[in-house]
């Protein structure tokens, strides 16, 4: 009988396959990053070809530290970067053009000129977003009026879209040689095409976008067997049952599967999910609305989410750009050689600024800088605009919600960063809590990949399985806090209005 089921977690820097056994441990895990192509300021784009590479070598290498087979194995889940975009034919398997990732803001002239027939809001009771250029319905529209032959070929019915999730499933399954097509509802909710209510493709929103409806995958739901992986594959024959989008994958590892609980990771960027239950809430806050989960023939689950562009990628930028780091974790011990900020902020708003401002006007800066100011003070300021951004979200949750949340549960790669969660707790004034498992993407990916095959019985086996490993308790005094958050938009309002016509 198989003991274990696999996820593969198709991120923004890396592609990742995690063994998990049925208690939701961590038995293996293989990683490749892939490359960050950056033509000019403003655009980011990846090799979708590079990425396929990397799942496969990934999965090799997961089986291989595990010492496992493909019989070992009872089910494989997707989660991925949810709008990074991927258009490809059909018949040859190949990208017409590199993926536009989802913190490219080339797309501007083009939701401004969507937005001229009833702003920015124009599709938003139907699709829960706004129009910005961080969703994939813009990203397909650029591809299909900048790439040569890319609007024939599309009509003519031989190109095909979709987030990593659907490229993945796709080649997984036989790519050219009957590959399925296939996304789920979360990942659907977030191009601007599906309809909340129905699940299904809108046509009028579509004609307005200009993309054939043919080169959409069909939708299905998160949990339930999409197909299996084709004969070539180290995991041939295993069904492929799980696909949540990488921000509702964390949701469902932390078992926030009902009403009123939440959750915040620390990625390439941040993302707190409010679980709505099946009630479809529209934010008057800044807030999106999305799909929270699907299992099988069930009801859809929905939430409010806070979506922020840039954490993780800050502490990126640190090392590759500033060289002020080698090492990602080398920013904390920075931070911490110093007692304060020395009033240094830091607004990174290298796509705009998203929730709860979508302001795409707004550009980073670093301001409050004096003589005194030094690279501990840079780190510093780093870590703590990530808190103060998450805080700026949380706000708008419990102002959506109408009931404060009382902790915050957390998890991603930066919440190993023991002072960025402390100082999270201090400016939220709730305690921060951390789950054993901390890759909770991949852990509910896997979920629903196994529920969907009966490896687990149902969401209680789920809940049980969540254990909590540490807490943090907000140690700041309010007039301190209220003075930060005070200098922090201040900081937000200076770095709004920046571009015009003659900066992008």
């Amino acid at each position: 009988m198989s003991q274990y089921v696999i996820a593969i977690d198709q991120g923004t820097t890396s592609s990742r396959a995690i063994i998990f056994d049925r208690s939701g441990t961590i038995i293996s895990v293989g990683q490749k990053e892939h490359e960050q192509i950056m033509p000019q300021a403003g655009w980011v784009e990846h090799n979708a070809t590079e990425i396929w590479g990397n799942v496969q070598e990934v999965i090799g290498i997961a089986l291989g530290r595990a010492d496992l087979t493909r019989h070992d194995i009872a089910a494989i889940g997707i989660t991925n970067q949810r709008e990074t975009t991927v258009v490809w034919n059909r018949k040859t398997g190949k990208p017409v053009y590199n993926a536009i990732v989802w913190q490219d803001t080339r797309t501007q002239d083009i939701v401004d000129r969507l937005a001229a027939d009833g702003g920015t809001d124009r599709f938003k009771e139907i699709v829960g977003l706004p129009l910005a250029t961080y969703f994939s319905g813009t990203k397909v529209a650029w591809i299909l009026e900048n790439v040569d032959g890319a609007r024939a070929a599309a009509e003519a019915g031989d190109l095909i879209f979709g987030t990593t999730d659907a490229w993945v499933l796709w080649n997984l399954t036989g790519g050219a040689d009957g590959g399925v097509h296939v996304t789920d509802v979360t990942n659907a909710s977030r191009t601007m095409f599906m309809d909340l209510k129905t699940l299904q493709w809108r046509d009028d929103i579509l004609e307005a976008f200009g993309v054939p409806r043919s080169m959409l995958p069909e939708i299905k739901s998160s949990s339930e067997v999409y197909g299996v992986a084709e004969d070539s594959s180290l995991l041939r024959e295993t069904p492929i049952s799980g696909i949540l989008g990488d921000q509702q994958a964390a949701t469902f590892g932390q078992a926030a599967f009902t009403a009123g609980e939440s959750k915040n990771t620390y990625g390439t960027g941040c993302f707190l999910i409010f679980n709505t239950g099946e009630d479809i809430v529209h934010s008057k806050n800044g807030l999106l609305t999305t799909v929270g989960y699907k299992l099988g023939d069930g009801p859809a689950h929905y939430a409010l989410e806070g979506s922020i562009a840039v954490t993780g990628s800050l502490i990126q930028w640190l090392r590759d750009q500033l060289g002020i780091i080698s090492s990602a974790p080398e920013v904390e011990e920075l931070a911490d050689s110093v007692p304060d900020n020395g009033g240094v902020y830091i607004v990174p708003a290298f796509s705009g600024l998203f929730a709860p401002y979508w302001r795409p006007d707004a550009r980073g800066a670093i301001l409050g800088l004096t003589r005194y100011a030094n690279k501990g003070h840079i780190a510093r300021a780093a870590l703590e605009a990530v808190a103060y951004q998450t805080r700026d979200v949380l706000d708008a949750v419990n102002a959506d919600a109408g009931v404060d949340l009382t902790e915050l549960k957390v998890d991603g790669g930066m919440v190993a960063n023991n002072a960025l969660m402390q100082f999270q707790a201090d400016v939220l004034g709730v305690p921060v809590v951390r789950p054993v498992v901390a890759e909770t993407t991949a852990l509910g990916a896997a979920y629903a990949a196994g529920l969907a095959v009966g490896f687990w019985s149902g969401l209680d086996d789920l809940s049980a399985n969540w254990q909590e490993d540490r807490r943090w308790e907000p140690s700041m005094d309010d007039a301190e806090r209220q003075r930060l958050l005070r200098n922090w938009r201040k900081a937000v309002e200076k770095s709004s209005n920046w571009v015009d016509e003659d900066v992008n």
